[in-house]
Order: structure tokens, then sequence, then C-alpha cells
């Protein structure tokens, strides 16, 4: 990738909301900072923020903190400040239509059932940049798909998911140095076992 790339990880700021299916963005995020040595820890454009790098490209890791349904504003203000290509944002985030574990890498299309992604494209105006999807699994006969996703991995899951968050990460990190077709290649389909 030319120039900076924004990667952003969808989730709820707080505590209560740590560990949750829909946090697995964030989660991602973390495992990259912490691979790459770069600090998320300054509050701009409504997100927490950390510049670094990942093998010399200049990357910025993003923690949207406007609750995940206006995730989009935080988004929106980030590639306006930066005046970012689109394709220069890669954006990770939880997916109810994959089974659990699975991760799905494209280089844009619609968002689906997932609201965050939806304020995302309806503030950029445009569905064109890269996004990781990790898949969390369909909720439950009589769940309500909010109380789902808001509700923590099984110890049954919780491997098979902490590997799924950690080829996000890595997947993301690809799509940075090798771009988007590569990680494609590499990281799209079945869960890994």
């Amino acid at each position: 990738m030319d120039k900076l790339a924004v990667i952003v990880g969808l989730g709820n700021p707080g505590r209560k909301y740590e560990d949750t299916r829909h946090n697995v963005g964030y989660m991602a995020v973390d495992l990259i900072a912490q691979k790459y040595g770069i600090k998320v820890n300054r509050l701009r454009h409504r997100a927490l923020t950390g510049d670094g790098r990942i093998n010399g490209q200049r990357v910025l890791l993003v923690k949207p903190q406007t609750f995940m349904n206006l995730s989009g504003e935080s988004v929106r203000d980030i590639v306006e400040y930066y005046k970012l290509p689109v394709e220069n944002l890669i954006v990770i985030y939880d997916d109810a239509d994959l089974p659990a574990g699975t991760l799905r890498i494209r280089p844009k299309g619609s968002s689906g059932t997932h609201n965050g992604m939806r304020s995302v494209i309806y503030q950029l105006k445009s569905d064109g940049f890269p996004r990781v999807r990790i898949g969390i699994g369909r909720a439950p006969e009589g769940w309500d798909l909010a109380d789902y996703v808001l509700s923590k991995f099984s110890s049954d899951e919780a491997d098979v998911m902490a590997d799924c968050i950690s080829r996000a990460a890595e997947a993301a990190a690809v799509i940075v140095t090798d771009g988007i077709e590569a990680a494609m290649n590499r990281y799209n389909g079945e869960r890994q076992t």
C-alpha cells in the first residue's frame, strides 16, 4: 500500500463489552498492536488510535469509541483528516452470517446484517475498501441477534475464535504489506484446524 494504511477494528468501548462476539475487531487490532509494538492509546477522531509501522509500511490502528452503530462517524473523520483513499482503509469486524472461526476477506462489498459496517459505508458513501470478516456463527434458536453478538464466547468456542482472531490480525498485516489478493489467497475460507 502506498502512503498510510488505516486498520479499523469495530467494537464497543467499555469493560462491559470486552471479550464479546461484537468486539472481535477490537481484539484483532490489539493483537496487531502487540505484535508490532504499537500503542493504541491516543484519543483522536472519537477513536483510540496508534501510529506505527508494519514491515516498514506506516499504519494507523483505530478502535472507534462511538459504539458500534455509529462507527462510521469516527471512520469518516479519520478518512477526511488524512485525505485517505478508501482502498487504504481496512475494517475488521464480526460476522454472524459466517460459521464461527471462518475468515472471509473481500476488497469491497455490502454491510450484510452488520450495523457497524452499515454506518461506515453510509458515512463514507463507499463500500470500496477491504474488509476482514470474522465468523462468529449464527445466533442459536430463540436468541435475539443483538443479545447474541453482545454475549461472550463459550469455553468450547474460545480456542477456535482465538485462532481466527489471530489469523484476522495476520491477514490485515498482509493486506498492508502484500495487498488484498495475497491476503485472500492465504486466509480466505474455512477455519484452520
